[in-house]
């Protein structure tokens, strides 16, 4: 038989690993899939200063051990890249190049890439010179003068690590002197880092070079005046795109971003799939509120699973009562249990009782999840 997961995770950044380690110690048969490096973005970044219990870390150190975690609760974890889903139907079925993946419940964090500006030269030399990973290419520039753009915390706190091996750190800000995107910490740090030099007012214009970047024309944008500066290689850090082009065709709503509309409680737009981490919009995307998210997603998927097997092994089939009451209703109670007796002296034999407010995707999967008062419905066989 084929296999049917219970969960499949889409993605193994925090959000996909913390996910990992609830659904698995949840008993539940759980899959995470990850196109590229296990961590994810965060994978990338050299020190995480700010995960609570872990005073300093890497990236990459973090992930491995998230990993293991969820593998030795019981999670599995392939690499495999998904390009298509059918997401309508009781079973989910989520698509790569060469295998199908089939699972009871989807909880996507696929997290976001680099946002691309489009500027003279960017596209040309990425990778001989234009970069978005100063983890990944910083060491590249030993001793060479290089141009970050942008100014919230990562430009600020990538820059700084550039700084390490960079003979010069030359940052492009939009906003007037002194003023950064960044948090205060890391704006202090940067303004006295002595290998850091901070261009106001201004945008990058053009990168040029021949066979690699050899400078950059910066305009002002009080005077309008051009500027070139010569260095060897230009960071980017000026925003990040959710990664959901694969389910632009699909059931899924998107806001006009690109990122996954949900609830507070992380359900998507369609029953059984969840979505957790940076793909989808909220006020604060760190390490923390990643992995938070995804044990909120995967205690959801749980809680799913349980009201879909109520539904599938006590109503759909057969002759049941379903008594859906909300219990801020004090009165609910009572008139369900004198109804269950006129009910079950009728013929019906079963009668399942529904809380709307603990019960919510029974309730919604029978359109009563907005009641006040208790009401009756009867399952009946055609």
């Amino acid at each position: 038989m084929e296999k049917i997961y219970d969960l499949v995770i889409v993605g193994a950044g925090p959000a996909g690993l913390a996910a990992g380690v609830y659904g698995a110690r949840a008993k539940m048969k759980t899959l995470i899939l990850e196109k590229g490096t296990i961590g994810g973005m965060a994978a990338k970044t050299t020190e995480i200063v700010n995960y609570p219990g872990i005073p300093k870390t890497s990236g990459e150190n973090l992930g491995e051990v998230m990993s293991k975690h969820a593998e030795g609760l019981g999670a599995t974890i392939i690499r495999d890249s998904i390009r298509s889903v059918e997401l309508d139907g009781e079973i989910k079925i989520l698509k790569s190049r060469r295998k199908e993946y089939r699972a009871k419940s989807v909880i996507f964090a696929t997290g976001t890439k680099p946002r691309v500006l489009g500027i003279p030269g960017e596209v040309d030399f990425k990778g001989r010179g234009v970069a978005y990973c100063a983890t990944c290419d910083a060491e590249f520039f030993s001793n060479q003068e290089v141009v970050v753009v942008g100014s919230g915390d990562q430009a600020i706190e990538e820059g700084m690590f550039i700084s390490k091996y960079a003979s010069k750190v030359k940052v492009i800000v939009l906003h007037d002197e002194g003023v950064l995107d960044c948090n205060r910490l890391s704006a202090e740090e940067a303004l006295k880092n002595p290998k850091m030099e901070f261009i106001w007012n201004s945008t990058l214009d053009e990168i040029d070079g021949d066979e690699s970047v050899d400078s950059v024309t910066v305009k002002n944008l009080k005077s309008g005046e051009l500027t070139k500066i010569f260095c060897k290689g230009v960071f980017f850090f000026v925003g990040m795109i959710p990664n959901t082009e694969f389910l632009e065709e699909s059931e899924i709503e998107l806001d006009k971003r690109g990122h996954i509309e949900c609830d507070k409680l992380l359900n998507s737009s369609v029953s059984g799939v969840f979505v957790a981490g940076d793909v989808r919009d909220k006020y604060l995307k760190q390490v923390i509120t990643a992995a938070a998210d995804g044990a909120v997603a995967a205690v959801a998927a749980e809680k799913y699973l349980e009201e879909m097997e109520i539904y599938f092994n006590r109503i759909k089939d057969k002759e049941v009562a379903i008594g859906f009451w909300n219990s801020l209703d004090s009165e609910g109670l009572k008139y369900l249990s004198e109804q269950e007796k006129i009910v079950k002296e009728s013929g019906v034999r079963d009668f399942i009782y529904v809380d709307v407010r603990k019960n919510r995707y029974l309730a919604k999967f029978f359109n009563k999840e907005n009641i006040d008062k208790a009401e009756i419905f009867v399952n009946k066989l055609n």
